[in-house]
């Protein structure tokens, strides 16, 4: 790309642009019923194009650009489990270690969508509220409120992978080897909590689509 492309790119409205993007990652992670290969690489490619425009200057700094980046940065943890997989098949470990592999590798990939899924839903809720609240909910529809919406989401989702990620440990005797009875005991709690986690997890999903259907169908009709 030659100086003068650059700066045509640089300054021209990309509001278009995102525009596609979002509905792009709708349809991944809030229409389509399971991860699919080829468009989990477009999006991955897709977040990189998002993530070089949301530096020019051209693009306003509001609270659905915040939303946009935090979308784009989650794709990150797409390139993170393709590493995953190609040093899992490189390298060759012990069962355990395979196990914590495997397991960061699905981490990985559960972080992207249920942040993703998060994030879109904080769109489609601002949205809503533009459209029916405009003036009563100025004072949220802020810069400020969006990133601590967006930190709020992603350390829940970080929590959420952290207990997944104990129970590669779980199948150890652990009375055997120096564990304090008190680490034990929050151990299993983690594990419990694992437990119920994943028993409402897939109808929180379940909800979450419900709830965009309900917010795009009071917007546009």
């Amino acid at each position: 790309m030659n100086p003068a492309q650059l700066h045509i790119l640089k300054h021209r409205d990309h509001m278009k642009d995102l525009r596609r993007y979002l509905v792009f990652k709708y349809i991944q992670y809030l229409v389509l019923p399971s991860p699919n290969t080829i468009i989990t690489l477009l999006g991955l490619l897709a977040s990189l194009y998002v993530m070089l425009i949301l530096t020019f200057p051209s693009v306003s700094r509001k609270s659905t650009v915040v939303f946009i980046s935090n979308i784009a940065q989650a794709d990150i943890l797409v390139g993170c489990s393709i590493f995953s997989a190609i040093t899992e098949g490189v390298i060759k470990n012990e069962t355990l270690a395979a196990s914590f592999q495997f397991a960061l590798r699905e981490n990985f990939q559960i972080a992207n969508v249920h942040a993703s899924s998060l994030l879109l839903s904080c769109v489609s809720l601002e949205a809503f509220l533009i459209t029916f609240l405009p003036v009563e909910t100025r004072h949220i529809r802020n810069v400020r409120c969006a990133r601590v919406a967006s930190k709020i989401i992603w350390a829940a989702v970080i929590t959420e992978c952290f207990l997944y990620q104990l129970e590669c440990i779980k199948g150890l005797n652990i009375s055997y080897i120096g564990i304090h009875r008190q680490v034990r005991l929050l151990m299993n709690f983690c594990y419990d909590t694992t437990a119920l986690l994943k028993l409402i997890i897939y109808p929180i999903g379940v909800l979450l689509r419900i709830f965009n259907i309900f917010l795009f169908y009071k917007m546009y009709f």
